[in-house]
């Protein structure tokens, strides 16, 4: 929990609004729209519906200039969400609850869910024809982040093929989200949890193999969802509905369209992919269904959240649903 500490550190928040800077996309620069700031716990393919929303105008049909800044990272996205470097986050639903641990007076309210699975995928350095999980035993395991999503899904998954992470393999999960795929370039790591589009180059370029999906293995879960204080949620509630409409258009939108055409409208937030990668890791995330069909985060999935969290010993408090999820303007949009 002492990570979660430094959103209240103004040191923090100064660094974080100088690098607020880079990053940007969205702003339309129209002054008759409504500004809307979001800061997105990184930049993804996995967050797919959030860049078809600004490029297909769904925002803009609603009166709204949505500017989608990158902050990498779970405990920025949190400090610029509750600084007011923002007002929608981007991010896991497990940062609301720590935020809720901690006694907030403004509490962080899930509104609108855009990924229903984790979105990881475990990548070996040797081809194998038939993988199974405990190949993974005695083995040098590059996972990620401790205490984010990704890494407790990743935990869960392995103790529900009977390893226990800690002992049955050599965990490494002390190296920065960002520095994850260098370091398994650099020879660190017989497996690696990555996301796409990291994933599906490593395999194009011979680097790695994808042998298994984390997300297909652990269930439907809100990976990322959308979410704001109470009080901008109370202030602001036509923009949240208005938000919340295009969200769900342009969650329509990518499974009633070809992954190719996705990816052709998107490539522009990853300069540095190729097209046809960036095609594939769509492709494979409809598949599996990770984007969700519609913004409501439902409560099993809520529960599935805090059983992943508690079983990596990272849940600090069981939170009930209703406490911290709001689905008035997901079921409003929708009908």
């Amino acid at each position: 929990m002492k990570r979660w500490k430094k959103i209240l550190f103004p040191f923090i928040v100064f660094v974080l609004m100088v690098g607020l800077a880079a990053c940007n996309f969205g702003s339309s620069g129209n002054s008759d729209l409504e500004k809307v700031r979001v800061a997105e716990v990184t930049r993804s393919v996995f967050y797919a519906p959030l860049y078809v929303a600004v490029e297909q105008g769904f925002f803009e049909d609603e009166g709204l200039d949505v500017q989608v800044t990158t902050v990498w990272g779970g405990d920025k996205t949190m400090t610029a969400l509750i600084s007011g470097g923002a007002d929608i986050a981007l991010v896991g639903s497990e940062t609301s609850i720590y935020v809720s641990a901690q006694g907030s007076t403004d509490p962080i309210i899930n509104f609108a869910q855009l990924t229903q699975t984790d979105g990881t995928f475990l990548v070996s350095r040797e081809k194998i024809e038939d993988f199974s999980w405990d190949m993974l035993i005695d083995s040098d395991f590059l996972g990620q982040r401790k205490g984010g999503m990704p890494q407790m899904v990743g935990e869960f998954v392995l103790k529900q093929h009977d390893i226990n992470p800690h002992t049955d393999l050599n965990l490494i999960q002390n190296i920065d989200f960002a520095n994850i795929a260098n370091a398994y370039i650099s020879g660190t790591g017989d497996f690696v949890q990555l996301f796409e589009p990291q994933a599906s180059m490593f395999e194009k370029e011979g680097r790695g193999y994808i042998v298994a999906s984390f997300g297909t293995e652990s269930g439907h879960v809100p990976y990322t969802t959308f979410m704001t204080k109470d009080s901008y949620l109370t202030k602001n509630d036509e923009t949240v509905e208005k938000f919340t409409r295009a969200i769900y258009k342009a969650q329509q939108w990518v499974y009633e369209n070809s992954s190719a055409d996705t990816a052709k409208l998107i490539k522009n937030y990853f300069t540095d992919t190729d097209l046809d990668i960036i095609e594939s890791s769509i492709e494979r995330y409809k598949n599996q269904e990770s984007f969700a069909t519609n913004p409501i985060l439902d409560e099993d999935e809520w529960e599935n959240l805090q059983n992943i969290m508690n079983e990596a010993g990272e849940l600090p408090k069981r939170v009930d649903y209703d406490e911290l999820v709001n689905t008035e303007f997901a079921k409003k949009v929708m009908e």
